[in-house]
């Protein structure tokens, strides 16, 4: 999370949008996007210009002729708030909207629609020099903003606007390791956080596949999915993937979970925190969904999506609330059961319950899997997640103890975790196990507590001690009698 002078400045420019009118804190995120997205263009321009003067190459910009004047650099400096708002409203706002003017990209699809609501000359000249005080240089940095932003909606905790903590999205991107040659989905999406994850992760990882022709189209173009059904978050995952280098990811406006939904085998990694605690009608629900576990309940049938739309060796590791692990009803069984013992399972990471304050306070877990359709798992790894670097209260502040680098560590080494006992803080549990306790894959069930064994002191000192106490009381009491009698 944002800290500090950071935090303060984002919360000053909040507070200007809301006693300029804008209340509702959807649109103040969305609009605050805009904003911040239009500087990001001009700062990604500026960037690539020096590059193009420094290797002694033509750089094509997308700001041509007059749209020169639509950088954030040019219009922040004009004469006055009216003629920048002028500039802003009528020139800018139509520019960005007509970015990836092909009209099939993610891009002009969900911008078709976008709306600039900022009032007034005043309210913009303060709003744009607000941000233009921000220092967003590292990505990590943008990532907490856009956190701290999503902590501002009230209902955060129950309509699923909220994001997933940046550290825990690295987490689980560094332990399935996205390939070159991956299509990667997030059925549900929000503002595609563990897409650019994903995108960040091959960057770093797989710096040669950008110089691959083949490679390169399918990262601009086939490598990236994700659906969502709020058209805001849409719009803002769009401008963060362009933003991120990825010039046509595939967005949709989609129910992931309906008939709307043909996809079957398509993907080879699954990304995903869907919603918890959702439950729908059958009829609402896919019918090849129901036929894998019959539930209203989302959690269950978003595992379900994933093994349908995966291909055979397709990787996912998703969050599941804890109940998903231990639930007791047929159709908790049936999933669990599906994933062990048609699949193979290969971890799952228990997180503490403060991993998603302040929006919610529910338990978590990671499960990891590959789609087989025939079975494979002979043994699970069990963590147990004490601390994830941040404070388990509503702060999340920065602290020393953290699992997470020693998670990756063993999950990449996992033939040192053969011998370890369950009283560690990972350890494996053979499926024959697993399928014996009604498939239950709560870490608790298998982990072995020491208990040290506390000697007490003979019945009989005891007591005596006891008689001494006693005997003492009886005498101060009568020593207080005689007292109150003079």
């Amino acid at each position: 999370m944002i800290t500090g002078e950071l935090k303060n400045k984002v919360d000053r420019i909040w507070e200007t949008f809301w006693t300029g009118g804008i209340t509702n804190p959807l649109d103040v995120i969305e609009q605050f996007t805009y904003l911040l997205f239009i500087k990001q263009l001009d700062d990604v321009e500026t960037t690539k210009e020096s590059e193009a003067n420094f290797l002694g190459v033509e750089y094509e910009t997308m700001f041509p002729g007059e749209c020169q004047k639509y950088r954030w650099s040019q219009f922040k400096n004009l004469g006055s708030a009216e003629e920048m708002y002028d500039v802003v409203l009528n020139g800018v706002f139509p520019f960005i909207k007509t970015l990836h003017q092909d009209g099939d990209s993610a891009y002009a699809r969900y911008m078709g629609d976008a709306i600039f609501k900022i009032p007034t000359p005043a309210m913009l000249t303060k709003i744009v020099d607000g941000i233009d005080q921000l220092e967003l240089g590292e990505e990590d940095t943008k990532g907490d903003l856009y956190e701290h932003l999503l902590s501002k909606v009230a209902t955060a905790g129950t309509n699923g606007q909220f994001r997933t903590p940046r550290h825990i999205i690295k987490l689980m991107v560094e332990l399935v390791r996205p390939e070159p040659n991956d299509t990667i989905i997030d059925p549900a999406m929000g503002s595609a956080g563990f897409l650019i994850g994903a995108e960040e992760y091959l960057r770093a990882h797989h710096e040669e596949m950008f110089f691959d022709a083949r490679y390169l189209e399918h990262f601009h173009n086939t490598m990236f999915f994700g659906n969502d059904m709020d058209r805001t978050m849409l719009r803002i995952g769009a401008m963060n993937m362009l933003l991120h280098g990825v010039d046509n990811p595939n967005i949709s406006y989609r129910d992931s979970l309906s008939e709307q939904n043909k996809d079957v085998e398509k993907y080879t990694l699954v990304l995903a925190n869907p919603p918890f605690k959702g439950n729908l009608d059958y009829e609402a629900v896919s019918a090849d969904l129901l036929k894998v576990t019959k539930t209203k309940k989302t959690e269950l049938l978003f595992l379900a999506l994933f093994l349908r739309i995966l291909k055979k060796g397709g990787r996912a590791a998703v969050i599941v609330p804890d109940g998903v692990l231990f639930g007791s009803s047929k159709a908790h069984k049936q999933i669990r059961k599906e994933i062990l013992e048609n699949n193979k399972l290969h971890a799952v990471i228990s997180m503490p319950s403060g991993v998603f304050k302040p929006y919610a306070g529910v338990s978590t877990a990671i499960l990891i899997f590959t789609k087989t359709g025939n079975g494979g798992t002979d043994q699970v790894w069990f963590y147990d997640m004490k601390a994830d670097g941040r404070s388990l209260d509503d702060k999340r502040q920065d602290i020393d103890e953290n699992d997470i680098p020693d998670i990756i560590e063993r999950y990449n080494n996992l033939e040192k975790e053969k011998d370890r006992a369950r009283t560690e803080q990972s350890f494996f549990v053979e499926l024959e196990e697993i399928v014996n306790n009604d498939y239950d894959l709560s870490i608790n069930k298998y982990k072995e507590i020491v208990y040290e064994a506390v000697e007490y002191p003979p019945t009989e000192e005891i007591l005596g001690e006891i008689e001494e106490i006693e005997s003492n009381i009886q005498k101060e009491l009568a020593e207080l009698k005689n007292l109150l009698k003079k």
